[in-house]
């Protein structure tokens, strides 16, 4: 009889399985042919022209998003942005070992770096907003997450771009990769002198460069992109070296800022819950906290009013910062006016005066609003009043045309009060003395005339 254990089976499953992964994962399906992909590469290279005029109005919008802190902006000029193209370009003419390509690439990138912060440095200079915002922080300490998205972005950018169906990663891959705010906020750190700010964005956009270029090169390989030119064993392993030292080199400080970025969220998560847990007392309020973290020694400083801690709680509470994982860490209570320090007191004394202000600020501006409100009611009611005394004698007018007996005439807004419900309206009331009193259908007539030339039905005629 035929052994037919389950190990028999086993290599049959190997290797359906590894058919099935080559199946879904294989980028041969859908690719566009490689003369067609050169080429469109090739085109986004070249800066000028047009290229260079999109990229400068791209480059004044993202810095106008960076400005006044608005994401919307920041990623509107990414998308116009032709940035990608020279990154591309220079991947590619790695990848076939395209010389002249690579020169080009690297040249219109040059091209494009410059003239990218001259422009921004230029709006910085002239803007009257100088502050540093939230945006503009966010893209001065890259890390090692900067580097994981300009990676993955670059795969699925150069992957777009070899299909015959282009879709629209490209555009996603410009706004996840970020590669014009980080030239903008180093046109931003120019302008304003600070160099920290300068030299964090140009770190960042060199990650994006470098790995997008290094994802790009790694597709081309795979598909196995026809080389340009003849390349011994020696000179091809001499370049993917040369790339790969690139990377790393590139990689190693955003993961020392990663590490630290890391240590420093968990240790306020730590500092945080340290403080909730042992220093929540019915008869002591913290009024604020000062998380301090350092690699060697961090330190974490309260401010509190109220019952006084004596030295004893104040130990007992060192004691734990251990058990909370805060190691190396020193506790500092600073309690009440008589204990405080002039330093500390400057800064409870800003804290109640910003308070303050803000309380302030609120009001004044819950006051402005129904101060606005009430007078452009007023306006209304005035132009309304002007509008009826203009008609008035408009109105008049007509009607003595119509009626010469007409002696005198009036029209005016009125409130009228149900005096069943006592619900209030507003109507017209036109007061009409004739010197010959007209007959019933005259009446009517005039007060049907009177309702459309006022253009209303709350209309009353009172005759004399």
């Amino acid at each position: 009889m035929k052994n037919t254990t389950p190990h028999s089976h086993t290599p049959d499953f190997i290797h359906q399985v590894k058919n099935f992964l080559v199946y879904i994962f294989n980028l041969d399906e859908g690719k566009a042919e490689e003369e067609h992909t050169i080429e469109d590469i090739k085109k986004g290279v070249v800066f000028r022209g047009t290229n260079l005029w999109v990229l400068i109005c791209a480059i004044f919008i993202a810095s106008i998003g960076l400005n006044v802190n608005s994401t919307a902006v920041i990623i509107g000029a990414m998308l116009i942005s032709p940035l990608m193209g020279p990154i591309m370009g220079l991947g590619l003419g790695i990848g076939i070992f395209d010389v002249e390509l690579i020169r080009k690439a690297l040249k219109n990138l040059t091209i494009a770096m410059v003239i990218s912060v001259i422009t921004s440095t230029i709006y910085f200079l002239i803007t009257p907003l100088s502050d540093a915002q939230t945006e503009i922080l966010a893209r001065t300490t890259p890390t090692l997450w900067d580097v994981m998205i300009a990676l993955f972005g670059g795969f699925a950018g150069i992957i777009a771009s070899t299909r015959a169906e282009k879709g629209n990663a490209i555009p996603g891959v410009a706004i996840a990769t970020a590669l014009m705010p980080p030239l903008c906020t180093a046109g931003y750190g120019l302008a304003t002198a600070q160099w920290n700010y300068f030299f964090g964005a140009f770190y960042l956009f060199f990650i994006n460069c470098v790995f997008i270029t290094l994802s790009t090169v790694v597709i081309v390989k795979y598909l196995r992109y026809t080389p340009k030119q003849y390349v011994d064993e020696r000179t091809g392993l001499r370049v993917r070296n040369i790339v790969l030292v690139v990377a790393i080199a590139t990689m190693l400080p955003s993961v020392v800022i990663a590490y630290n970025v890391v240590q420093r969220s968990l240790f306020e998560r730590k500092a945080r819950n340290f403080i909730n847990k042992e220093m929540d007392y019915t008869s002591t309020q913290i009024i604020s906290q000062q998380l301090n973290y350092r690699p060697d020694t961090s330190r974490i400083v309260v401010t509190c009013i109220g019952q006084t801690l004596d030295s004893s709680q104040i130990s007992y509470l060192s004691q734990r910062l251990p058990d909370y994982g805060l190691h190396r860490t020193s506790l500092i209570v600073r309690q009440n006016y008589n204990e405080l320090n002039a330093r500390s007191i400057q800064e409870l004394n800003q804290q109640l005066r910003t308070g303050i202000l803000e309380d302030l600020y609120r009001k004044n501006e819950e006051i402005i609003r129904d101060k606005d409100a009430r007078i452009a009611v007023l306006e209304k009611e005035v132009l309304q009043h002007r509008t009826l005394n203009s008609q008035t004698a408009d109105i008049g007018k007509e009607l003595k045309i119509q009626y010469p007996a007409l002696a005198e005439f009036s029209l005016s807004s009125s409130p009228v009060y149900n005096v069943e419900t006592m619900k209030p309206d507003t109507a017209y009331l036109a007061y009409a003395r004739f010197g010959r009193r007209p007959s019933s259908a005259e009446i009517k007539r005039i007060e049907e005339w009177l309702k459309v030339r006022t253009k209303t039905q709350k209309l009353r005629l009172v005759m004399q």
